[in-house]
């Protein structure tokens, strides 16, 4: 576990230094750490990762609710890498009463954040909580929320009293052409929703193509204000903004 002294000397150190870079800095520092991977381009991560470790812990969040391409998509990245990728599911429990109660699509009319808290946060605090620390592929460019993001971060939303946790954002830096040119280059895999203007891919319920010139967070929450494109997972990000 990183002191919030350790996290501000790390952030200037790894100033000049490239994503694949920081990652090994990651794996000397944080051994029990793993990487967060979406389904979407977080694969990057998991590209760099394996040249340093092949032995690194990748996990997923699988709400029930993506689309059939990012599940054919996971499956390709575990083959194509060789590495296993624990699959994170919602309490079976929790999930029926909230469709018992309010039917399958209750976040159209009250927001997505009940749902997410069940089937995303849940989850993942659980993952978490056997951590010292996750990798994320936050970038400044995704949304006003994640423009201030440090690449390394004391966990505001999932540490506690007695456990710190430290979050790092390895391609914070970086843009979204960048993260394509490196994708591009090294041939990596990529969800084929990519390719029908998918940008930020989510549930399937809760995310479609955009239009030229839309932010790629406007195809995530659609019917929401552009405020709170965010779940639970990186809630303080929004935190951070009031």
């Amino acid at each position: 576990m990183l002191s919030l002294e350790k996290i501000k000397e790390l952030n200037i150190e790894i100033e000049q230094k490239t994503p694949k870079e920081i990652l090994a800095k990651v794996f000397q520092l944080i051994p029990n750490c793993a990487i967060s991977f979406s389904g979407a381009e977080d694969v990057v991560l998991i590209e760099m990762a394996v040249k340093i470790n092949k032995d690194i812990a990748v996990f997923t969040l699988d709400t029930g609710r993506l689309h059939p391409e990012t599940y054919q998509f996971i499956e390709k990245v575990r083959k194509y890498y060789g590495i296993t990728i624990e699959v994170l599911r919602p309490d079976s429990s929790r999930l029926q009463k909230l469709t018992a109660d309010k039917g399958l699509y209750s976040f159209y009319e009250d927001g997505h954040e009940e749902c997410c808290s069940i089937c995303k946060t849940a989850p993942l605090e659980g993952k978490l909580s056997k951590l010292d620390g996750w990798i994320t592929g936050q970038r400044h460019d995704q949304s006003p929320t994640r423009s201030h993001v440090a690449v390394f971060e004391a966990d505001a939303s999932f540490s506690t009293e007695t456990r710190a946790l430290t979050k790092v954002n390895p391609l914070a830096n970086w843009t979204s052409a960048q993260v394509w040119e490196y994708i591009r280059m090294f041939d990596v895999p990529y969800n084929e929703l990519h390719d029908r203007g998918f940008v930020s891919i989510g549930c399937e319920p809760c995310t479609r193509p955009i239009g030229p010139n839309q932010h790629e967070r406007e195809g995530r929450w659609w019917w929401e204000e552009a405020t709170i494109k965010e779940c639970g997972l990186h809630r303080s990000n929004l935190d951070a903004e009031t």
